[in-house]
């Protein structure tokens, strides 16, 4: 099989659009390059469809790794035979290669190699052969001074038979098919743990038991954290009569006196070999299924709050709020730079509300402010209603920001390196602040785990979790395009081809020779190559540029296209842009080159039209129910304001303006069945609620949406 014919198993593209991305991606294309730039190579496949290519890629180039390793580790014992050989090579599923491979692996000594160093391998034989012979008789010929009766030489080659059975691979994918029908998963707590007051959150898994292939994932791991922390045992099995009689018909030929001997041996293969790995093998199977699950809905959720809408360059007020400690207030300029920082305690116990006052009022006047970001953790409906009650010169929009992971933000060497001079509480207060001038900006600088929109990310593969979270955070970055000239060297590490080094390198460039003028400048950083900037140009734009496409997703490679297309108008370039009537004449197909096809010719035209154009929706001013300030406040059947700010697969969550979110679990999202929470609400939505219940005590809000 060819590694084109492997990810067409996989993947449902034209072996065309595979063989060509296969052949960009050997070029060290990016994802988000060949996406957006190579349209006409690849049929128009999309980041997904290319990422999952490239997966596969990776799972092929795996598997012949193992296969070369095991064909090695065979042929060094010198037990590889033409047809063993042959199997190994004819197979594509890794599980069924490593079958293959389990009889010659190294392992300890198993009660079969002392029964073969007893001589009682020929003896297991003749039971495999199945033959109607005195067994009895038979065994009393290997007897030894390590084998001194007939039991002990029976019981060794039932041993042998036993492993046989167990490396039969026959047998093995056949149960493997029973406990992906059959299998049941249960859970029991463990004796004593059940009044331990960490245990409380898995009580229901005290006594629990389901079908392995409908357990969803949220509860699997859940179970298995359970299980981790050291309050439940969990178990994967079939019954084990049909189980035992599966194998008994592949293995058992025929009804003689060795009969009762190999249904002994598969007894005790089932029980002791076959059982524990098999079961353990749905388990992990399950649980990565689990992990895919759980890592798309973390990605989706982070892809939505990245991609949340921005209030744009504007002057803003970020305040951290709190009780004890005050609340930090910042002013931010339009770039987001810090020019001033003070803290008041408009709140319990100090309640100088006057003092705070006057003071946020002549800092949003001197610093001329145009929106104040208050942060949605302690003290943040306090501080919003005292913020309404300031009569500033002008209007100025309020807004409440998730400050999730602003602490890890503030206390990280990022902070560190942007804030030497200033303590946790005022890096934290200009994140929140900056979250609202450019969520994506901001976002970047946080371990997306630190945010806080997945579902059990602790318990998930974390090299798989991180790999797909870098992809979506490139996926956005590249999406929305970044301002060379004022993107961190977080923000442009994302950028397509650039990476951490040249990252800093071009930061370094632009604070010694001032701001980009045009695109061609940056091939003057220090080590971006030509192979660099033709992956990483088109998504870096420099606003107020001589050539108005340098602040556009129009790749520099297709400049004089454009050219040629202003010129049959008439036109400069920078009296075409913008203008749709003229571009509406444009026929794409009349420029296609060999480089810039008609696909590719289609986005410049439509690109032309809105140079630069941020695809995110601006922000909207939210307000909560002024007459909720806590749990219990809460009465069933209330309707409220909120916002969604979690997705899981079994629900969402939805800040009402309270410490404690409410869950609108999936079955309340709206009539009829939903299959994907993703299709009726996306993160940051603003939403109307009915309360359902309220459990004050476990701090816990059941939901309905109000559609």
């Amino acid at each position: 099989m060819t590694l084109v014919e492997y990810i067409a198993r996989s993947v449902s593209v034209p072996r065309k659009g595979i063989e060509n991305t296969l052949s960009l991606l050997s070029e060290d294309c990016t994802i988000p390059f060949i996406a957006r730039y190579r349209k006409d190579q690849t049929g128009n496949l999309d980041e997904v469809a290319i990422e999952q290519i490239a997966k596969e890629a990776a799972a092929f180039e795996a598997l012949e790794k193992r296969r070369e390793a095991i064909l090695a580790a065979i042929t060094e014992q010198g037990a590889l035979t033409p047809e063993l050989g042959e199997k190994i090579r004819g197979t594509y599923d890794l599980t069924e290669l490593e079958d293959l491979y389990l009889p010659y692996k190294k392992r300890k000594k198993t009660r079969a190699d002392i029964a073969r160093e007893n001589g009682l391998e020929p003896l297991a034989r003749i039971l495999m052969a199945q033959r109607n012979d005195d067994v009895d008789f038979l065994a009393s010929r290997y007897l030894n001074d390590k084998v001194r009766n007939e039991d002990e030489a029976l019981q060794g080659a039932r041993d042998i038979v036993a492993e046989w059975v167990n490396e039969n691979t026959h047998v093995r994918r056949q149960l493997r098919r029973l406990f992906q029908r059959t299998a049941t998963l249960s859970a029991k707590v463990i004796k004593g743990k059940a009044d331990e007051e960490a245990a409380q959150k898995f009580t229901q898994y005290f006594d629990w038991s389901e079908p392995l292939s409908k357990a969803p994932a949220h509860r699997l791991l859940a179970m298995l954290r359970a299980e981790k922390e050291g309050f439940v045992r969990t178990k994967v099995d079939v019954d084990a009569d049909e189980a035992f009689e599966l194998v008994a018909r592949i293995v058992i030929r025929s009804e003689n006196d060795t009969t009762p001997h190999l249904e002994q041996a598969i007894a005790d293969s089932y029980k002791r070999l076959l059982a524990p790995a098999i079961s353990n093998e749905a388990l992990q199977e399950a649980k990565a299924r689990a992990d895919v699950h759980s890592i798309q809905v973390f990605a989706t959720n982070l892809s939505q709050l990245l991609l949340a809408p921005p209030l744009g360059e504007k002057r803003i007020m970020g305040i951290d709020p709190g009780f004890r400690s005050g609340c930090k207030v910042v002013c931010l300029d339009e770039k987001g730079d810090l020019l001033y920082n003070e803290t008041i305690f408009p709140h319990p116990p100090q309640s100088d509300l006057q003092l705070a006052m006057k003071k946020v009022r002549s800092m949003a006047n001197a610093y001329k402010i145009d929106a104040i970001a208050i942060g949605n953790g302690t003290a943040s409906r306090e501080t919003e209603q005292f913020i309404k009650k300031i009569a500033f010169d002008k209007s100025l929009q309020v807004f409440v920001v998730s400050e999730a992971g602003a602490s890890v933000y503030s206390a990280s060497k990022v902070a560190r390196d942007e804030f030497p001079h200033y303590d946790v509480t005022v890096r934290g207060a200009v994140s929140i602040g900056r979250r609202l001038s450019d969520p994506l900006a901001e976002l970047v600088k946080i371990d997306p785990k630190a945010i806080g929109v997945g579902q059990y990310q602790h318990d998930v593969d974390q090299s798989k979790l991180k790999g797909e979270l870098d992809a979506v955070v490139m996926r956005c970055v590249n999406a929305v395009g970044v301002n060379v000239n004022t993107a961190s060297k977080h923000l442009l590490s994302y950028v397509s081809g650039i990476g951490e080094k040249l990252a800093e390198n071009i930061v370094a460039y632009r604070a010694e020779n001032g701001p980009f003028e045009s695109r061609a400048q940056l091939k003057k950083v220090p080590r971006l190559g030509d192979k660099a900037f033709q992956q990483g140009a088109a998504f870096m734009r420099i606003r107020g540029a001589r050539n108005p496409l340098d602040n556009s997703a129009v790749h520099p490679e297709a400049y004089a296209v454009v050219e040629k297309m202003a010129k049959d108008h008439g036109l400069s370039v920078t009296d075409l842009v913008g203008k749709k009537d003229r571009i509406s004449q444009i026929q794409p197909e009349k420029y296609a080159t060999e480089t810039v096809g008609v696909l590719a010719l289609k986005d410049i035209v439509k690109e032309l039209e809105k140079p630069g154009l941020d695809p995110r929706q601006a922000a909207a001013v939210f307000s909560f129910d002024d007459s909720i300030r806590s749990i219990a406040d809460l009465r069933p059947g209330m309707v409220l304001p909120g916002i969604v700010n979690n997705i899981t697969a079994f629900g969402c969550f939805v800040d009402i303006g309270l410490k404690e979110s409410g869950l609108v679990h999936i079955s309340q999202l709206k009539a009829g069945f939903v299959s994907d929470v993703n299709e009726v609400v996306k993160l940051h939505q603003h939403v109307q609620v009915k309360v359902l219940d309220v459990d004050e005590a476990r701090k816990r809000i059941g939901l309905t949406m109000v559609l």
